[in-house]
């Protein structure tokens, strides 16, 4: 994995380990249960919900369906000199046209700072746009997990409340 993507996956990470702490219920005992009623039953409906929601909240989560999106190659920096020595090409010989020969110097230098303003600048939005390309993803990740999660939780609460067990 590219060091971009690492950091996305660990914000991800970061930010689904957090959601699933934030999410422990309290489960009252209506029944007058004992504690180690409630831990069997705990542990039962928790094999229950996951096997109703093909989820299981104690394993790290795995990204769904799609990869993190591809980002373009190169540098801000590379694009300006692809830019400018490609600039400085069609300047050359536009000047070598227009001044009979003269003007090549001139139009490569000025092809050549053109170049490489434009190729900077193409260079800077596509690192931009890839930069909110990667950002989607992780949105779009976090989103389907917690809906898995939320799926999961369901099972788990109707369960307990099942065994005649308060769950807030």
């Amino acid at each position: 994995m590219k060091p971009f993507r690492c950091g996305l996956m660990a914000v991800f990470l970061v930010f689904v380990a957090a959601s699933a702490l934030a999410q422990d219920f309290i489960i009252y005992p209506a029944k007058g249960q004992s504690q180690e009623q409630l831990e069997k039953d705990k542990y039962e409906c928790y094999s229950w919900a996951k096997g109703q929601t093909g989820f299981d909240p104690m394993e790290m989560p795995k990204t769904t369906q799609a990869p993190p999106p591809q980002t373009a190659k190169g540098s801000v920096a590379g694009g300006a000199v692809k830019g400018g020595l490609l600039g400085a090409g069609v300047g050359a010989a536009a000047g070598a046209i227009a001044g009979g020969g003269k003007g090549a110097g001139t139009g490569a230098a000025i092809g050549g700072i053109s170049g490489v303003l434009l190729g900077g600048a193409v260079r800077g939005s596509q690192k931009r746009h890839d930069a909110q390309a990667q950002q989607q993803w992780a949105d779009q990740q976090s989103a389907q997990y917690m809906e898995r999660r939320n799926t999961y939780n369901r099972a788990y609460c109707a369960c307990l409340e099942g065994r005649g067990y308060t769950v807030k």
